[in-house]
C-alpha cells in the first residue's frame, strides 16, 4: 500500500515550513523513533491487569518479541507501506503487533475490539488491509466464529493470527499469534518517509461506514508533544482503561509511556471496583479521557478519600464534559482540565492544570501550540467573539487526510483548514466552548456511533418501521447513549427495546451501537422542507430522562 493511494490534504508550503522550525514537526519516523525510545527504556515496566491474559513485563522484553513479529510477517510477504490490523483487548500482544508493524515501516490499523462484523470487515476491505491480528475470544464475544465472515469479505489479507487460540483448530490460512516469532527477527526498523501515513484510525461520523482518518509521522509526532505538553495527569503513573485499538488509547498506552519512560498499566475491562482496588496497590491514578471514566470512578461506593488523593489530575475530552462534573471534582480535590479534539484533529484546544478555573471548567481551552482556530457563519464569514459559528482548526497534528479521497475534498480546503462541523464560542480570553454539533453522531463514551449506520440497519431489521431518527441522549455514566425515535406503519405496534437489541446484534452491529432508549411518535418535529428536526428530538428525550 502507498501513500498515494491516499492522497493527502493540500497544506500551504510556509505552514509545513513553520511547524519545522517551531519543532512541531522533527521529520523522524515513528519506526526509528519507537525502536530507540523502546530500547533506551528497556527496564521500564508494562503490564496488563487481566483476568484473562495478565502480563508483566519491561518494554525492553516487548521490542524483543515485537521484533521476532516483525520478522514473522516480513517472511510472510508484509513489506514498508502495506497495511497490518489488529482487533485485541487491551492485552501485551496489541503492544507487539503495533510496534512490530512499525518496525515493518507498515501502517497500523487499530481497530476497537468490541467492533463487530460489519464494521470489522468494512475496515479490513476498504483500507486493503494484508495481515490481520485478532483474538480468539474475550469475555461474550466469540472472535474466532466471526473470523470466516469477516475474512470472505477482505480478500486483500493474507496474513491472520490469532491471540489465545494455540490449543485448537483455527480457519484456513489463520495461525496463532506467536508462530509469527518462530522465523528469523528483523535486523532493523525500516526507514520511512515522514510525511507518509503510519496509521489509519477508524471513527464514526455522518457516514454510515466508519472513516478511516490517515495520520502520518510528523503528525502523529506533533499530537504526541501537545499531549506531553497538556500533562494532563499531573506526572502521575496512571491505570489506562480507553481501549488500545481507539486512537487516542492507542496514543496513551503503547507511544507516550515508550517515549518519555513511564511505566505502563492496562486494564481490559473497566470495572470501577476493580480499578479502585488496583489503584490502591499500585498507587496509580486513572479517570482521564472520557468523562465515564471518572464518573464511574466517583459514584462507586469503593472510591475513598486515598483514591481521590491518588487521582489528583485528570483531562477530559472526546465526550461532553458537563460543568457539574468539574465542581464535582474540584470539591473532592481533583484538579480537571477539558480538552478539545477529535480523530482527525487531536488536540484542538485544551487546558493546564496552573489555569484558571473557569477556563479549565467551564470552556473547552485555548489552541494548542501551532494550532490554529477561526469560527464562521453559514456564509463562511468570520463571527463576532462570543457569538456561536463553526469550528475550522489547523495544525501540525491535523491528520494527512482520509481513506476515502470524497471526504478529504469535502473536510479540508486548499489551505489546510479542517471544517470540524462542531459550533463553538471563543471568548475575550481566547477560550472555546462547545456548543453544539453539526455531525450526526453520539459520542458514547468517548467513541463516535454513526446515527445513519444505526438508522439504515434498523430500516432492515424491523418490519413495518417507516422512519426512524438515532439521536444522542443523555447519560449518566457515558455522557451520551445511543437513542432511537421509530415511525412506525399505522397500526403497527413498535417493537420493544429487547426486541430491537436482540434484531441488531444479530446483524452484526458492534453492541456499544445499540439503541439504549427507544420512544415511537406517530409524526416526527420537521422542518419546512420535511426534515426531521433531531434537535427538538434529543431535547424531548433530555426531558423525559431529567430527573
Amino acid at each position: 500500500m502507498s501513500a498515494q493511494r491516499w492522497p493527502a490534504r493540500k497544506i500551504p508550503a510556509d505552514v509545513t515550513a513553520a511547524w519545522r522550525r517551531e519543532g512541531h514537526w522533527d521529520d523522524a519516523a515513528f519506526s526509528a523513533t519507537i525502536d530507540q525510545s523502546l530500547r533506551d527504556h528497556a527496564t521500564q515496566e508494562f503490564h496488563v491487569h487481566s483476568a484473562e491474559r495478565p502480563w508483566s513485563g519491561t518494554f525492553g522484553e516487548l521490542r524483543e518479541r515485537a521484533l521476532a513479529v516483525a520478522g514473522g510477517l516480513a517472511a510472510r510477504g508484509v513489506r514498508p507501506g502495506d497495511t497490518v490490523a489488529f482487533q485485541l483487548p487491551n492485552w501485551a500482544e496489541a503492544a507487539v503487533a503495533f510496534y512490530a508493524t512499525s518496525f515493518l515501516g507498515a501502517v497500523v490499523v487499530p481497530i476497537v475490539h468490541f467492533y463487530g462484523v460489519k464494521e470489522v470487515s468494512y475496515i479490513l476491505r476498504r483500507t486493503e488491509v494484508v495481515a490481520f491480528v485478532t483474538a480468539a475470544r474475550f469475555g461474550r464475544r466469540d472472535f474466532l466464529a466471526d473470523l470466516p465472515t469477516v475474512l470472505a469479505a477482505a480478500p486483500s489479507v493474507t496474513v491472520v493470527a490469532v491471540v489465545g487460540a494455540e490449543d485448537e483448530p483455527l480457519p484456513a490460512n489463520a495461525i496463532p499469534f506467536d508462530a509469527l516469532a518462530d522465523g528469523p527477527t528483523l535486523a532493523e526498523p525500516a526507514t520511512t518517509d515522514p510525511d507518509s501515513p503510519v496509521v489509519v484510525a477508524y471513527t464514526s461520523g455522518t457516514t454510515s461506514d466508519p472513516k478511516g482518518v490517515v495520520h502520518s509521522h510528523n503528525t502523529l509526532g506533533a499530537e504526541l508533544r501537545q499531549l506531553v505538553g497538556m500533562d494532563a495527569s499531573g506526572g502521575r503513573n496512571t491505570l489506562t482503561g480507553a481501549p488500545v485499538g481507539h486512537f487516542m488509547g492507542m496514543l496513551n498506552s503503547m507511544l507516550m509511556p515508550a517515549m518519555y519512560d513511564r511505566p505502563v498499566h492496562l486494564v481490559d475491562v473497566w470495572d470501577p471496583a476493580t480499578v479502585l482496588s488496583l489503584m490502591r496497590t499500585w498507587k496509580l491514578s486513572a479517570g482521564s479521557g472520557s468523562t465515564f471514566f471518572l464518573t464511574s470512578l466517583l459514584d462507586h461506593p469503593d472510591c475513598t478519600a486515598e483514591h481521590l488523593a491518588l487521582i489528583g489530575y485528570v483531562g477530559l475530552g472526546g465526550s461532553a464534559v458537563p460543568v457539574a462534573v468539574g465542581e464535582r471534582a474540584t470539591q473532592a480535590g481533583i484538579s480537571l482540565l477539558r480538552s478539545y479534539g477529535s480523530t482527525e484533529h487531536p488536540s484542538i484546544t485544551g487546558s493546564l492544570h496552573t489555569h484558571d478555573a473557569r477556563s479549565r471548567l467551564r470552556t473547552d481551552g485555548r489552541p494548542m501550540s501551532g494550532v490554529e482556530i477561526k469560527l464562521l457563519d453559514d456564509d463562511g464569514r468570520p463571527v463576532p467573539t462570543g457569538t456561536p459559528g463553526e469550528i475550522w482548526s489547523r495544525g501540525p497534528d491535523c491528520a494527512i487526510g482520509y481513506t476515502d479521497p470524497v471526504l478529504t475534498e469535502r473536510a479540508f480546503d486548499a489551505e489546510g483548514w479542517y471544517r470540524t462541523e462542531d459550533i463553538g464560542v471563543l471568548d475575550e480570553t481566547g477560550c472555546l466552548t462547545i456548543t453544539d454539533r453539526k455531525k450526526d453522531i453520539v459520542i458514547r463514551g468517548g467513541e463516535n456511533i454513526s446515527a445513519a449506520e444505526v438508522e439504515e440497519l434498523l430500516l432492515q431489521v424491523v418490519p413495518a418501521l417507516l422512519e426512524v431518527a438515532v439521536i444522542a441522549v443523555p447519560d449518566d455514566r457515558f455522557g451520551e447513549k445511543v437513542g432511537a425515535v421509530l415511525r412506525m406503519a399505522p397500526g403497527t405496534p413498535a417493537p420493544g427495546l429487547d426486541e430491537i437489541r436482540a434484531s441488531l446484534l444479530g446483524a452484526g452491529l458492534g453492541r456499544q451501537k445499540v439503541p439504549e432508549y427507544l420512544e415511537a411518535v406517530a409524526d416526527f418535529p420537521r422542518t419546512s422542507t420535511a426534515k426531521i428536526i433531531k434537535a427538538e428530538l434529543r431535547r424531548r428525550a433530555a426531558a423525559r430522562l431529567a430527573p
